[in-house]
């Protein structure tokens, strides 16, 4: 197969694993960087240029788009689709899951246990919010926000009140969540790729750090999941259409409880504390499921 990479950093640990599985196993993987992709937007001859090279003869497309690019990651990528390229995930998926408000309204809609997650726009509405999500402590969230940047711990109404009203008074669109204490600082990662969970870790936040991001100092090791977390890991990723993305849940008092899908989740921490290839598993689906044209969406919005 002729696979094309789309990252912005090559030499991160993730893209190059995956670019030696691909080589390892016979395949060529060119990775590119997103933003420098163009698009000529013809009627039934779409292009994707790169250097000023048009980019053919690709049977797959692996899409590592930052959250900061998603708009135009996702554009690049659908150009993609419709030039028949298969996707690892599609352009769809991946805007359902990078939106924290429409990926949570689908997970609730499909029954998968959440925490309590309150919405609102009019910060006149914070007493009502707050009471919704069932008062302090409380978890206060960006949309926009990020590998643990853009979250709030509030431990009283009283500091919650004022971080939502600061948030609205800018203008900026927040969740506002029930805090799991239980949870103990420590939440699981569930690596889902084909509709199986192939490998899952617990991560532990430092020390006084709510948030357990490996990045902010967390650590990880390899942990047994209950038959009823890798089943709430594979109906969080079918309800995002994501073929490859990591779950994060919180073992809460009634039931596991999903925090997160991430459709470019880091291969470094989970390969580290599990020994588990997932490169070489992300490889194997593309192998098994990659033909031309087998998008599902080709490309509609």
């Amino acid at each position: 197969m002729k696979i094309v990479m789309m990252a912005r950093n090559a030499e991160l640990y993730s893209h190059q694993r995956i670019k030696e599985a691909a080589e390892s196993r016979g395949h060529t993987l060119d990775i590119v960087n997103t933003l420098r992709c163009y698009m000529n937007i013809a009627s039934r001859r779409p292009e994707i240029y790169y250097n000023g090279e048009k980019l053919t003869g690709y049977d797959a497309v692996i899409p590592r788009i930052g959250s900061s690019v998603t708009f135009y990651g996702t554009a690049v990528l659908r150009q993609f689709e419709m030039m028949g390229v298969y996707p690892l995930n599609e352009s769809v998926a991946i805007g359902r899951s990078r939106d924290k408000l429409r990926s949570m309204q689908l997970l609730a809609r499909d029954g998968i246990g959440l925490p309590v997650t309150t919405f609102a726009h009019d910060p006149k509405q914070t007493e009502e919010v707050l009471a919704l999500a069932g008062g302090a402590p409380l978890v206060i969230k960006l949309l926009e926000g990020t590998q643990g940047i853009g979250v709030v711990l509030a431990d009283t109404d009283r500091s919650a009140k004022s971080v939502i009203e600061a948030f609205r008074g800018a203008k900026v669109n927040i969740l506002v969540q029930e805090f799991i204490k239980e949870a103990g600082g420590t939440d699981i990662r569930a690596l889902v790729i084909g509709g199986k969970v192939v490998a899952a870790m617990q991560r532990t936040g430092a020390e006084g750090e709510f948030r357990s991001n490996l990045h902010r100092g967390g650590n990880a090791q390899m942990i047994k999941i209950s038959q009823e977390e890798r089943s709430t890991a594979i109906r969080a990723a079918k309800s995002m259409g994501l073929n490859a993305c990591g779950v994060d849940m919180l073992r809460a008092n009634h039931g596991s409880v999903v925090m997160e899908v991430n459709s470019s989740p880091g291969l470094e921490g989970v390969e580290k504390a599990t020994g588990i290839d997932i490169a070489g598993k992300i490889i194997e689906f593309l192998e098994k499921n990659a033909s031309p044209g087998k998008t599902k969406t080709r490309g509609k919005g």
